[in-house]
């Protein structure tokens, strides 16, 4: 048991550096390669139960601020290109009525339409050509 003890690293760099120069090979110790300190706070969530999350609290509210707006945004690009399709499919509606009703307004106010309709009333078409009365040397001119 009494291998069990904690020894810091520091201590364990030099008795490995110590036992490669007494084989001959001179080796330095590397340190393992580890997961930064506050990656491995973040994934058990210490860093939320320490001090950390007091001093940067105020860091963290910003963070969750910025976040709730990126998705806040998200839904509002969704909704403004709905209401741009909706208006969209309204206006090519509105453009097919407005051909619509303008080609039947210009078939019943054609020339022979309009005289077809006004022969009940009694009124006819001229067969005389009109004529411009001009006066000559008035005041007007």
């Amino acid at each position: 048991m009494s291998d069990n003890t904690f020894i810091p690293k520091d201590e364990q760099q030099k008795k490995a550096a110590a036992k490669a120069k007494k084989k001959g090979r001179f080796k330095f110790a590397r340190p393992k390669v580890k997961a930064s300190d506050s990656m491995v706070q973040i994934m058990n969530g210490d860093f939320l139960t320490k001090e950390f999350a007091l001093n940067n609290l105020g860091y963290i509210f910003f963070v969750m601020f910025l976040l709730i707006l990126l998705v806040s945004k998200g839904y509002y690009v969704n909704q403004l290109a709905t209401d741009i399709n909706k208006t969209e499919e309204e206006l090519g509606q509105l453009t097919a009525d407005y051909i619509e009703l303008k080609a039947k307004l210009e078939e019943e106010t054609k020339r022979t339409k309009l005289i077809e309709k006004l022969e009940s009333t009694g009124l006819k078409e001229t067969v005389n050509p009109t004529k411009v009365i001009r006066k000559k040397g008035g005041e007007g001119e």
